[in-house]
Protein backbone atom coordinates (compact mmCIF):
# COMPACT_ATOMS: atom_id res chain seq x y z
CA UNK A 1 0.00 0.00 0.00
CA UNK A 2 1.08 3.51 -0.68
CA UNK A 3 1.93 5.70 2.23
CA UNK A 4 -0.08 8.88 2.64
CA UNK A 5 1.68 11.97 1.34
CA UNK A 6 3.40 14.00 4.02
CA UNK A 7 2.34 17.62 4.21
CA UNK A 8 4.98 19.99 2.86
CA UNK A 9 6.83 21.91 5.50
CA UNK A 10 7.06 25.57 4.90
CA UNK A 11 10.52 26.96 5.51
CA UNK A 12 10.52 30.24 7.40
CA UNK A 13 13.67 32.27 7.12
CA UNK A 14 15.07 33.16 10.52
CA UNK A 15 16.17 36.76 10.77
CA UNK A 16 19.11 37.69 12.89
CA UNK A 17 18.54 39.72 15.99
CA UNK A 18 20.56 42.85 16.64
CA UNK A 19 22.57 41.02 19.28
CA UNK A 20 23.48 38.25 16.84
CA UNK A 21 24.48 40.82 14.23
CA UNK A 22 26.77 42.66 16.66
CA UNK A 23 28.35 39.43 17.86
CA UNK A 24 28.90 38.36 14.27
CA UNK A 25 30.41 41.75 13.38
CA UNK A 26 32.72 41.63 16.42
CA UNK A 27 34.21 38.28 15.43
CA UNK A 28 37.50 38.60 13.57
CA UNK A 29 37.24 37.89 9.88
CA UNK A 30 39.55 35.25 8.45
CA UNK A 31 42.57 36.72 6.74
CA UNK A 32 42.92 36.31 3.03
CA UNK A 33 45.78 34.14 1.89
CA UNK A 34 48.31 36.22 0.02
CA UNK A 35 51.56 35.24 -1.53
CA UNK A 36 54.89 36.01 0.10
CA UNK A 37 56.06 38.39 -2.62
CA UNK A 38 53.01 40.59 -2.28
CA UNK A 39 53.37 40.79 1.50
CA UNK A 40 57.08 41.54 1.21
CA UNK A 41 56.48 44.35 -1.28
CA UNK A 42 53.73 45.71 0.94
CA UNK A 43 55.98 45.89 3.99
CA UNK A 44 58.88 47.35 2.01
CA UNK A 45 56.71 49.98 0.33
CA UNK A 46 54.71 51.08 3.36
CA UNK A 47 57.15 53.81 4.52
CA UNK A 48 57.19 55.31 1.02
CA UNK A 49 53.42 55.54 0.46
CA UNK A 50 53.36 59.27 1.20
CA UNK A 51 55.71 59.85 -1.76
CA UNK A 52 53.25 58.14 -4.06
CA UNK A 53 50.38 60.20 -2.71
CA UNK A 54 52.27 63.47 -3.19
CA UNK A 55 53.41 62.52 -6.68
CA UNK A 56 49.87 61.40 -7.48
CA UNK A 57 48.52 64.86 -6.74
CA UNK A 58 51.32 66.55 -8.68
CA UNK A 59 51.35 64.29 -11.74
CA UNK A 60 47.64 63.38 -11.92
CA UNK A 61 45.52 66.48 -12.38
CA UNK A 62 42.05 66.52 -10.89
CA UNK A 63 40.51 65.65 -14.27
CA UNK A 64 42.30 62.27 -14.43
CA UNK A 65 41.52 61.41 -10.81
CA UNK A 66 37.83 62.10 -11.42
CA UNK A 67 37.94 60.08 -14.64
CA UNK A 68 39.31 57.06 -12.79
CA UNK A 69 36.59 57.41 -10.14
CA UNK A 70 33.91 57.52 -12.84
CA UNK A 71 35.33 54.46 -14.61
CA UNK A 72 35.14 52.48 -11.39
CA UNK A 73 31.42 53.24 -11.20
CA UNK A 74 30.67 52.05 -14.74
CA UNK A 75 28.55 48.94 -15.16
CA UNK A 76 30.31 47.10 -17.95
CA UNK A 77 28.32 44.86 -20.33
CA UNK A 78 28.62 41.10 -20.18
CA UNK A 79 30.56 39.16 -22.80
CA UNK A 80 27.35 38.13 -24.54
CA UNK A 81 26.07 41.70 -24.70
CA UNK A 82 29.43 42.85 -26.03
CA UNK A 83 29.37 40.33 -28.87
CA UNK A 84 25.78 41.24 -29.73
CA UNK A 85 26.75 44.90 -29.96
CA UNK A 86 29.83 44.07 -32.04
CA UNK A 87 27.70 42.05 -34.44
CA UNK A 88 25.19 44.91 -34.72
CA UNK A 89 27.98 47.36 -35.55
CA UNK A 90 29.44 45.03 -38.19
CA UNK A 91 26.06 44.48 -39.85
CA UNK A 92 25.31 48.21 -39.82
CA UNK A 93 28.73 48.99 -41.32
CA UNK A 94 28.30 46.45 -44.13
CA UNK A 95 24.79 47.66 -44.99
CA UNK A 96 25.77 51.34 -44.84
CA UNK A 97 28.94 50.70 -46.89
CA UNK A 98 26.92 48.82 -49.51
CA UNK A 99 24.41 51.67 -49.81
CA UNK A 100 27.22 54.23 -50.17
CA UNK A 101 28.93 52.06 -52.81
CA UNK A 102 25.71 51.70 -54.84
CA UNK A 103 25.01 55.45 -54.69
CA UNK A 104 28.62 56.22 -55.63
CA UNK A 105 28.51 53.79 -58.56
CA UNK A 106 25.19 55.25 -59.80
CA UNK A 107 26.36 58.85 -59.55
CA UNK A 108 29.63 57.95 -61.28
CA UNK A 109 27.75 56.42 -64.24
CA UNK A 110 25.28 59.32 -64.38
CA UNK A 111 28.00 62.03 -64.38
CA UNK A 112 30.08 60.16 -66.97
CA UNK A 113 27.09 59.98 -69.33
CA UNK A 114 26.19 63.64 -68.81
CA UNK A 115 29.69 65.10 -68.95
CA UNK A 116 31.24 62.82 -71.59
CA UNK A 117 28.39 63.11 -74.14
Amino acid sequence: MAEPAKPKRRMVKQTESIREKTVKAAQPKPEKKTDVLRLTLHYIGTPFQWIGRVLGYIVWPKYFRNSVKELRQVTWPTTRETWQLVLAVIIFSVVFGTIIAIVDFGLDKAFKQVLLK
